[in-house]
């Protein structure tokens, strides 16, 4: 699969937040601004994991599709991918 800058840009955002995180702890920032910033940066990541599983699931089935074969198994395989990342 090739992953596209707007995937990468959410990663980098992510890397981001992450490292203001560190900087926050360093700073000993409150603990509910910390975990704050936590769930943003857990959100992000999940938000990012659905696009890279949609976007694959979308150009799998495209070409299932095309070679006129079963697209089901991979439909349940992203399923169980999202379920897990959670």
């Amino acid at each position: 699969m090739k992953y596209n800058d707007q995937m990468k840009n959410r990663v980098k955002r992510v890397e981001g937040q992450v490292k203001a995180l560190i900087r926050m702890m360093e700073e000993e920032k409150d603990c509910k601004d910390l975990v704050a910033q936590m769930s943003a940066a857990r959100n992000a990541l999940d938000r990012t994991i659905g696009l890279v599983v949609s976007t694959n699931l979308e150009q799998c089935v495209r070409e299932q599709i095309n070679k006129g074969e079963d697209t089901e198994e991979m439909i349940q395989e992203a399923v169980n991918l999202l379920v897990k990342s959670r």
